[in-house]
């Protein structure tokens, strides 16, 4: 099946704020049946929302945070998290987002959210590892 538009659009984008590595393993791992769903998020999340004008990526990953957590999809959360951080969305500003949603969505939603982030955050350094002292 020849590609759209739209799918190389989105797959230009999902690759600069996923990674690569990330977006192309989905692919390769995907069969006829799986196929249907990484066309879809690759041309209509992508392709057609991620590549609009009107907002910056920076505001389409804090908004993503916001959702993840008041959807409380941690795994999701997590890969939007590491993509946040590449759109220059900042630690303190991941927090006060992760706060923001926490008093709206509520608390168990909001644990969920904070513990994925916490621990993407950690894995990509930008906070520091496990017993070693946070910079005040």
């Amino acid at each position: 099946m020849a590609e759209s538009e739209l799918f190389r659009k989105g797959l230009e984008a999902r690759r600069e704020v996923l990674g690569a590595d990330y977006v192309d393993g989905s692919l390769a791992r995907a069969d006829d049946f799986m196929m249907a769903f990484q066309r879809m998020t690759t041309e209509m999340c992508w392709g057609y929302a991620w590549t609009r004008e009107g907002l910056d990526r920076k505001t389409r990953s804090m908004l993503n945070l916001a959702m993840l957590t008041a959807l409380s999809k941690p795994a999701e959360l997590k890969l939007h998290v590491k993509g946040a951080l590449t759109n220059g969305v900042t630690v303190d500003e991941i927090r006060e987002i992760l706060v923001h949603a926490t008093v709206y969505c509520g608390i168990p939603a909001g644990l969920e959210a904070f513990k994925a982030a916490h621990e993407v955050l950690r894995a990509e350094g930008a906070l520091p590892a496990a017993g070693t002292p946070e910079k005040a």
